[in-house]
Formats: C-alpha cells, sequence, structure tokens
C-alpha cells in the first residue's frame, strides 16, 4: 500500500525563457514563460524564438475550438440491436446534454458522437469544461450518462467508461477531426533582416526545410494528422512548469507547421488542434505551479474557462517560438550538435 506521507519530489530544472510578444484576442502581452526541462539548450533556442518575436511585431494566437472528450462502451446482442439503441439515444441528446451537465456547474455539453464496430457502440461525449483540462468532469458525466443509458435500454451491457474513442493520451486521427482539448493556431511574419540577424538564415531555407522535412518527412516515418520538428519539447518543459498532465503531450504534439516566403519576409505558423491543459485540478496547487500561473495572468479573477484560454494561447506561442528556433538552426549544417556539445558538456 502506498504510504502518501512519504511522497518526494522529482525536481527538474526550470528557467525562464522570452519574453514573448504575443497579440490577438484572448492575449495581448510581453509574457515570460517557465520551462522545465533536463533539454538545457532548449531554453536558449526557445528563448532566440522569444526574441524574434519581441523584433518583429508579435505572434498573433486565436483559440478556434475548445472541448474535452470521453468515450463509453457498450455492447448489444448483435448489430441491428446496437444501431437501434444509437438512433434512439441520437433522437434523446438533448436528454443526454442535460445528465452531463448536472454532474458539475462549470459542465457546457456540445455533442456526442458515435461509432458502431459489429455489436459495439461507442459513444463519444464532447463538453467544455471551464478552466478545468476537464478528464475527470467528463469521466463523471460519462459516468452518469452510462448508468441511464443500461437503465433505459437493458439490452446493452456495459464494457467500459472509457473506450479508446475518446482519444487519451494515445495518437489518433479522431482528436485532430472532432476537437480534443484547445485548438489554437499562433503564427508571426519574420522580416527578411530579422530572420538573417538573429535566425541566421534566409526565410526561403526554412520554408523549404519545413516542407522536405516536417511534410514528407511526416509522411515517410508515417506520421498521423502530425507535421512538425519537435512540438513536445516545448510542450512537455511548459506542462511540467504549470502542473499538467504530461502524458497529453501525446496528442497535443500532433500539430502541423505552415512556412511561406511573403514579399521577401517569412510567415510562420503553428497549428495545435489537440492542446490539453488547464489552470485548476490536480498538480495546480503546489506553491511553484501556483508561482508561475500567477507570473503568466492565469490565475486571475475572471470568467470560466478564460484563464485556460490564455494559457493554451501562451502555450501555442511558445511552442511556435521554439519550433522556429530549431528549423532555422537545422538549415546550417552543424549548428544543431555544436549547440548541444557547448551547452551539455
Amino acid at each position: 500500500m502506498i504510504d502518501k506521507s512519504s511522497t518526494a519530489f522529482a525536481t527538474i530544472p526550470m528557467q525562464l525563457i522570452g519574453p514573448i510578444k504575443i497579440i490577438g484576442p484572448v492575449v495581448d502581452d510581453e509574457v515570460r514563460v517557465p520551462i522545465a526541462t533536463f533539454e538545457s539548450p532548449l531554453w536558449l533556442s526557445t528563448d532566440r524564438g522569444a526574441a524574434v518575436s519581441m523584433r518583429s511585431g508579435g505572434i498573433q494566437a486565436i483559440i478556434i475550438d475548445e472541448r474535452m472528450s470521453r468515450s463509453v462502451l457498450v455492447e448489444a446482442p448483435d448489430a441491428r440491436c446496437a444501431a437501434q439503441a444509437m438512433n434512439k439515444l441520437l433522437a434523446r441528446k438533448q436528454e443526454l446534454g442535460r445528465i452531463a451537465q448536472s454532474t458539475s456547474r462549470y459542465a457546457e455539453f456540445l455533442d456526442i458522437h458515435w461509432q458502431l464496430i459489429a455489436n459495439l457502440l461507442f459513444i463519444r461525449l464532447e463538453m467544455k469544461t471551464g478552466d478545468a483540462s476537464g478528464h475527470n468532469m467528463v469521466t463523471k458525466a460519462a459516468d452518469a450518462i452510462l448508468r441511464w443509458i443500461l437503465n433505459e435500454h437493458p439490452e446493452l451491457s456495459y464494457v467500459s467508461v472509457s473506450g479508446n474513442y475518446c482519444a487519451d493520451k494515445k495518437v489518433a486521427a479522431v482528436n485532430g477531426i472532432l476537437g480534443r482539448g484547445k485548438n489554437v493556431i499562433a503564427e508571426m511574419t519574420v522580416p527578411n533582416k530579422i530572420c538573417r540577424r538573429y535566425l541566421k538564415t534566409a526565410p526561403r531555407h526554412i520554408v523549404d526545410l519545413n516542407v522536405k522535412k516536417n511534410l514528407y518527412g511526416s509522411i515517410v516515418a508515417g506520421g498521423l494528422r502530425t507535421a512538425n520538428a519537435h512540438f513536445a519539447n516545448m510542450l512537455l518543459g511548459f506542462y511540467l512548469a504549470t502542473g499538467q498532465d504530461a502524458a497529453n503531450i501525446i496528442e497535443g504534439s500532433q500539430g502541423f507547421v505552415n512556412a511561406e516566403v511573403r514579399d521577401h519576409d517569412l510567415y510562420f505558423a503553428v497549428t495545435l488542434p489537440n492542446l490539453i491543459l488547464g489552470t485548476v485540478g490536480a498538480g495546480k496547487d503546489l506553491e511553484f505551479v501556483q508561482e508561475n500561473l500567477r507570473a503568466l495572468g492565469c490565475a486571475q479573477e475572471r470568467q470560466p474557462g478564460e484563464n485556460a484560454r490564455r494559457l493554451a494561447v501562451i502555450a501555442a506561442a511558445t511552442v511556435l517560438c521554439g519550433e522556429l528556433s530549431l528549423l532555422a538552426a537545422l538549415t546550417n549544417p552543424g549548428e544543431l550538435m555544436a549547440a548541444h556539445e557547448r551547452l551539455e558538456r
């Protein structure tokens, strides 16, 4: 049995990078961002991207969708019975929504989706969850809905409160298609002179590398709804510093990089469709996490959900800074390894 009184803490080095200049409807601010990592070059690399944001007019960032999901799984005697049950449930979607919202004052029911595999019925519940990342909130709602379904449909039997159609902490296409977490886009135009001076490369070299490495390379590797160099690096460092469930970088790092030359300047954007994070819940009561959230402006008295949205935008801007800096380094032979040898030895 676990002795909770003997809890110890893993110490991970943490530094502030930036400030990052962010503009947009959710965040319009210059923000210093904490990153906790054992990979020390990540601080300087992401900080270089942050410096570029300050000299290029800032990173425009928007949230285009937000929702958390949980899928329940039930079993019918046969496929026909499962299909009939699903049609009846769809006709009562509003009732399912009321059940979901009754489980938390912060829950806002959005939609359900379904899949039939023979006699197995997968039902994906989607909700807004305020400032929480929402794992437990949607699971509690799913539990309540599942009890109701089994009571209303005795021909169905329980399999699991989580049927993997969610899909939680696994690489899957469904989250990018239907949405899970915050869907955030961050973009910036870097003037040609700034690109050459601070990134030590030309816009066309970054554009060319993005196509050949991020796009073609990901296709060759069999990447699933992803085309980026290292979103996971910045996300993990940001997640550990702000008390997030770090395993969510699995789906969170599925995202895309866009790069174009526009009038000799560099247009650079990152899209993160599955960014799962929150400002309340497990891990957020730790002293260093609270300090970081306050410094980021994500522990204010605001309407429910606004602190988490601010945090998501800052996370996306941080990812952009680190991604841009690495791609710039990779255009120059030997630069990446030289930086690691200099900083990690």
